[in-house]
């Protein structure tokens, strides 16, 4: 039993880092389409053309049943893109399920749980092949977990040890080698990167320096959310960042990571105090060296600055 909570607790551990966040309007009818960890989840654009995370990925394998989340009718089955795709109706809601091979033909009825495809390759993801799973009422994309009732704690297969296990060990595999593991860390605005990582002329001073995070944009008072779970460094205030502050997430994938936030109307958190992924922390404003509202973003991994990008 011991092994077991252990095991829950690095499962439950690994989705948090990866973004899940926790139910917001549970319905009790509701299962996952596929029994494999969230390995992205739900990140919205704040406009609709704008990049962003429009659904969350669950991992899978090649050939593994798409269940429906919810009992409704199909109202497509076909190619979309180069990519199958299912799409059920539940009324004024409408899943969505792709890449798939569709079992299931337009208008056919289907229950909670009904298999109405076969994953196929075409969505990768740390890990291996995902599922992308949508939810959108009208023409606003939700998210998909929402659906699902927190419930009881429920007993992982064996396979979950081997599973977790290899998850963690890609992970650590990506953060040494440079690569990308988008969703890693939420966005703490939702605005678009104004100003990438990098070599920059810099707005004020017009001389050639190293921008070591990215502008985020963001209007004045836009709320700056934990990009993960952390404790809070420190909150400090210099000429250069205005309002700062810093945030320890300790060992990720063999990693020390830190997130620091930059030119903020203020903070409202005190250091040592523990934060949750995506709680409020601050007030988006133009403090220090700044030409404008917006958030300057930063990670440090083990000390040394690397491009946020790779993990939002």
């Amino acid at each position: 039993m011991a092994k077991l909570r252990v095991l829950v607790a690095g499962v439950i551990g690994w989705c948090l880092w990866l973004g899940v966040a926790p139910p917001v309007a549970a319905a009790a009818s509701a299962v996952a389409p596929l029994p494999g960890p969230v390995v992205r989840g739900f990140d919205p654009p704040d406009q609709p053309w704008l990049a962003g995370h429009r659904g969350v990925d669950l991992l899978g394998t090649v050939g593994a049943d798409v269940v429906a989340a919810m009992a409704g009718r199909v109202v497509y089955a076909g190619t979309l893109a180069g990519r199958g795709v299912v799409v059920v109706s539940h009324g004024a809601l409408r899943t969505t399920y792709l890449p798939v091979i569709p079992t299931v033909a337009v208008g056919a009825q289907v229950g909670t749980g009904q298999v109405i495809g076969r994953l196929t390759g075409g969505h990768s993801c740390p890990g291996g092949t995902c599922l992308h799973w949508g939810l959108k009422r009208g023409d606003t994309y939700l998210d998909p977990l929402s659906l699902l009732d927190a419930g009881p704690v429920r007993l992982l297969p064996a396979t979950a040890t081997d599973l977790v296990g290899r998850l963690l060990s890609d992970r650590t595999q990506a953060l040494s080698a440079g690569a990308p593991l988008p969703g890693l860390l939420t966005r703490p605005v939702p605005g678009a990167v104004g100003s990438t990582f990098g070599m920059r002329l810099h707005p004020i001073f017009h001389e050639w320096r190293l921008h070591n995070g990215v502008d985020l944009t963001a209007g004045c008072g836009t709320p700056i959310r934990a990009a993960a779970d952390a404790r809070v460094a420190s909150v400090s205030r210099d000429p250069a960042s205005g309002n700062r502050l810093e945030l320890d997430h300790g060992e990720v994938g063999g990693h020390h990571l830190v997130t620091i936030y930059l030119h903020a109307q203020g903070f409202s958190v005190l250091p040592g105090a523990n934060v949750r992924r995506g709680q409020v922390v601050g007030r988006v404003g133009s403090t220090g060296w700044s030409t404008g509202c917006h958030l300057h973003f930063t990670v440090k991994l083990d000390g040394s600055y690397t491009d946020p990008e790779r993990f939002l």
